[in-house]
């Protein structure tokens, strides 16, 4: 006995047929057609600062030493920073703390992992 009460499924039906993409309409311009505003900048507007120098520095601790005990120091010397271990190191480029990190290994080479970005309030010296 057929009924014409439709039936309703949690599954979604199946389509029956393709349609073209050319049959769709879309009454919204698409990104790609919109102006290019001035103020978008891109990697490639940037590539006349990709050559300028910047000097970066992980410390680990600080320690203060007079010139005849430096002077003492050699191979296997022990230095005492004013840091205890795990805790965070400073992250600097050019002289002005950016970041803070921690020391990782990684394939038998020592680098740092940065675990929180200073802003620039908390960052001057």
């Amino acid at each position: 006995m057929a009924s014409d009460t439709p039936t309703f499924s949690d599954e979604p039906e199946a389509p029956t047929t393709a349609m073209p993409l050319e049959h769709f309409e879309t009454s919204e311009p698409l990104a790609s057609d919109a102006p290019i505003d001035q103020n978008d900048r891109t990697a490639n507007d940037l590539s006349t600062v990709f050559e300028v120098p910047v000097s970066i520095s992980a410390v680990l601790g600080r320690s203060s030493l007079s010139v005849a005990q430096l002077l003492k120091l050699g191979a296997g010397s022990v230095l005492e920073l004013d840091r205890k271990v795990g805790e965070a190191i400073d992250i600097f480029v050019n002289n002005r703390l950016v970041a803070r990190g921690e020391v990782v290994i990684v394939d038998d080479r020592l680098g740092v992992t940065m675990t929180e970005i200073i802003k620039d309030s908390e960052g001057q010296n």
